[in-house]
């Protein structure tokens, strides 16, 4: 299959959107997705974007992006988070996905970070093989912690004086 990755533009937000809505039904939590694509257009495309993305394609569509940002770690400095690298699911196994990590890994280093880190979800055991494969460590021993708006409000609630 012939495709090009390239840096995405303010045009691409719609099929951007596309794919993080597939992803979102991949991993059974389509209701949980609550950007919208104005919020993308204004967080990833105006003067101070908070992401980059990239996008892989033929000339007819949009087959998969890698959403990436800046992050800083206590010990390493300056690291790269890898949000999500998304591949249509009629797209998977035509090597779309390594040639997306591949510019993520290349942005990577022209930026001059000491890591690019990502999260895997542990039924995923392609994704965790590819990633082991290309020498990731996926770190089995941690476990992701997460906030959400509601659980932000009752925490502040019970601090309340």
């Amino acid at each position: 299959m012939n495709f090009t990755i390239r840096k995405a533009v303010e045009a691409d937000v719609a099929n951007i959107f596309r794919l993080i809505r597939e992803l979102a039904i991949f991993e059974k939590e389509e209701d949980a997705v609550i950007i919208t694509p104005d919020d993308l257009r204004k967080d990833g495309f105006g003067t101070h974007p908070k992401f980059h993305c990239f996008v892989a394609e033929t000339t007819q569509e949009t087959l998969g992006i890698a959403l990436v940002y800046m992050r800083y770690s206590t010990w390493k400095g300056e690291v790269l988070h890898l949000e999500d690298l998304i591949v249509s699911e009629n797209a998977r196994g035509k090597g779309i996905g390594g040639a997306l990590l591949t510019e993520v890994i290349k942005f990577g280093h022209k930026l001059g970070v000491k890591r690019i880190g990502w999260e895997v979800l542990d039924w995923n055991t392609p994704a965790i093989e590819f990633y082991e494969h290309i020498g990731a460590d996926v770190k089995r021993d941690w476990h992701v912690v997460q906030l959400d708006e509601a659980g932000i409000e009752k925490y502040l609630e019970n601090k309340k004086p």
